[in-house]
């Protein structure tokens, strides 16, 4: 596949960084441990996301700031823009217990709680048309890969392989192929991704001229590196990455 030039490409856009001011408007569990929100407020007008793979921060103050060195000193965790229009913003969150920042205010914050908006500072667009597609991902991933499935052709080879703990935590996601879904039980997060991921073969490819998506807990970064080695893709025109870290809450995803 490397010898034939592809017909898409992944081109980096740079977006004018802005901090907005935002409220919980509206909360609705798509499963036990996933939650979709949709944030509110006239300073959403304007928000702009190119990229499925992009990212945004969310600032967790405990009430509006004063100025936007107070914001950005507020915790905060890095999202994919799901959906957004003049003046909303949905977003989904995994939910584990109490961990971390985002998701336990996700779970339980009162309406009408502030946050902030920061970015996207820049987007990784696809432009063309893959020949094929393969979107792999844990949890964390369900927002980009919902935006990418959506920009499957309808009988475009595709498949899409989504891993989650449990059958209870499958939630919907409209795509022109039936999701694979891989459960891990008690194992380590992404390690079901991992086995699926090392056993492709070169003749498991998707199609030909393949776009490449594969992004979970930071372990899956070596096997998926490897997977496009294999199927003799350009890394260039792919997103393989770590979206979390096992152990370090303030880990950023590459954008």
């Amino acid at each position: 596949m490397s010898d034939v030039k592809s017909g898409f490409s992944i081109e980096r856009q740079g977006l004018d960084l802005r901090f907005r001011s935002a409220t919980l408007a509206e909360r609705v569990w798509l499963a036990p441990n996933y939650v979709r929100v949709r944030l509110a407020g006239a300073d959403l007008a304007g928000f702009s996301s190119l990229g499925a793979d992009d990212h945004m921060r969310l600032f967790f103050a405990a009430g509006p700031t004063d100025s936007v060195d107070e914001l950005r000193a507020s915790p905060s965790r890095e999202y994919t823009p799901l959906a957004w229009g003049d003046n909303w913003l949905d977003v989904e969150f995994a939910v584990h217990g109490d961990e971390g920042v985002g998701a336990p205010w996700a779970a339980s914050a009162p309406l009408g709680s502030f946050v902030g908006v920061g970015g996207p500072r820049g987007s990784a667009v696809l432009t063309g048309e893959p020949g094929s597609w393969l979107l792999v991902g844990d949890e964390t991933a369900i927002p980009a890969i919902r935006r990418f499935a959506a920009m499957i052709p309808a009988g475009a080879p595709a498949r899409i392989v989504v891993e989650v703990a449990t059958e209870a935590d499958r939630v919907e996601i409209g795509a022109p192929v039936e999701v694979e879904w891989l459960h891990r039980g008690a194992s380590p997060a992404g390690s079901a991704l991992i086995a699926f991921v090392e056993a492709l073969s070169e003749a498991d490819a998707v199609g030909s001229d393949p776009f490449v998506f594969i992004a979970a807990e930071q372990s899956i970064v070596k096997p998926g590196r490897a997977l496009l080695a294999r199927w003799g893709v350009d890394a260039a025109n792919a997103v393989v990455k770590g979206y979390w870290k096992r152990g370090e809450a303030e880990y950023h995803a590459p954008h």
